[in-house]
């Protein structure tokens, strides 16, 4: 008797120890998943400041013009920087990778002339507009001698990237000339000009005419470039009357889906690589690894996209609602790009929670952003006498 009463005591005592530890473990908090802040999106300035060593002044943007639409800076004389950065098409490119060298026609009607032994370039053509303002961060600082270039950032600021092209053999050199003797080249053309000598003198002082102040001509032009007084930028500034109260909940959705984690800031842009998993493009020879061999590619600005179409580095989305639907998918499905693994995909990107009902919503915002009052002056001639803006026509 005495010995079932002490077992029976020793149950209830484990009973009511196990129903509070129970208790305390249904009370105990529960850690809360980190969230990552939506990100912010502004206006743009509306002026553009210069580096220390390239002062805009209106005579060096006007040279810098004139050497946008010459041919002379192209190894064989046939293709001009507004070739495949044309102001029809938002200073980008309406073809999914550009054709420079040995090539003919704008835009979608362009093609290479036969025989053709030069490759596609190897990546979509970005927009020039608004490159003044490349790098430029959430609080609106920027250094446009350190701007951040090209899809993979192999290039700060538009004095460094403006001769690349030329010196890339499928964009301008082509094979007559080797990347170490182009500039050369393109200086002792120039040096033969007498309406350009006339030009660097005023612009420069004499004995002017060198690679380096190219390159600062043409930066100063490109920079010049703006086009930063769209609805969105109206409606930041104050005007609330700018944008539709569609297009205002399509921003607000913009945010709260986790765009603007990586497209924020005035640009719309962190200016950071991002794994996506593209697919490649077949006229591309091999695949294109971008930024160090990652697959990452850098965050393109959401300016202007009505110009400026097909998306992505790659070009290989024709549409502004694909590259939604690409982003819907993404978390889900499986990578188009058979070289990149689920796992490298950009955490971001994974996070975002847009749903398909809310992509045209999101679409009328996108909307907003552009803005057609660009400057598209093209000169009637250039001091060489060859075609403006090369073979286009």
């Amino acid at each position: 008797m005495i010995i079932c009463l002490v077992l029976l005591i020793a149950i209830s005592s484990m009973l009511i120890n196990s129903c509070r530890f129970s208790e305390n473990k249904e009370q105990a908090p529960v850690p809360r998943k980190k969230t990552l802040p939506p990100g912010t999106i502004s206006a743009l300035p509306e002026d553009y400041v210069s580096p220390a060593d390239n002062p805009a002044t209106e005579d060096k943007i006007e040279l810098g013009r004139l050497l946008f639409y010459d041919p002379i800076l192209s190894g064989n004389k046939d293709v001009a920087c507004g070739s495949c950065h044309h102001p029809e098409f938002g200073y980008a490119e309406s073809l999914p990778l550009s054709i420079g060298v040995n090539g003919h026609g704008l835009g979608g009607q362009r093609r290479f002339s036969a025989p053709n032994d030069i490759p596609f370039t190897k990546r979509n053509s970005q927009t020039l507009l608004n490159t003044a303002f490349n790098g430029i961060d959430e609080k609106g600082n920027y250094s446009p001698g350190d701007a951040p270039m090209f899809w993979d950032l192999r290039a700060k600021g538009l004095e460094e990237q403006a001769l690349m092209p030329v010196k890339t053999l499928e964009e301008m050199r082509g094979h007559a000339f080797a990347e170490e003797a182009i500039a050369g080249e393109i200086e002792g053309r120039i040096k033969n000009i007498s309406a350009y000598k006339r030009l660097f003198k005023n612009v420069f002082g004499e004995n002017s005419i060198t690679a380096n102040n190219i390159s600062k001509a043409l930066a100063s032009f490109q920079r010049s470039l703006l086009a930063n007084n769209s609805r969105f930028d109206k409606y930041m500034r104050g005007d609330k009357s700018a944008m539709s109260a569609r297009e205002i909940e399509g921003m607000q959705l913009f945010l709260n889906v986790g765009c603007a984690r990586c497209h924020s800031g005035p640009m719309l842009s962190d200016y950071k690589t991002h794994v996506l998993g593209v697919v490649d493009n077949e006229q591309l020879p091999v695949s294109d690894s971008g930024f160090q061999a990652s697959y990452a590619f850098r965050t393109p600005s959401l300016r202007n996209l009505r110009f400026t179409r097909p998306y992505m580095h790659n070009g290989k989305i024709k549409e502004l609602k694909e590259v939604m639907t690409f982003y819907e998918d993404l978390p889900g499905k499986e990578v188009p790009n058979k070289n990149v693994k689920k796992e490298q995909v950009d955490s971001l990107a994974r996070m975002l929670k847009l749903e398909f009902k809310d992509i045209n919503t999101i679409l009328e915002f996108l909307g907003t952003l552009n803005d057609d009052k660009y400057d598209r002056r093209i000169p009637a001639s250039v001091p060489s006498g060859l075609p403006v803006g090369g073979k286009i026509k």
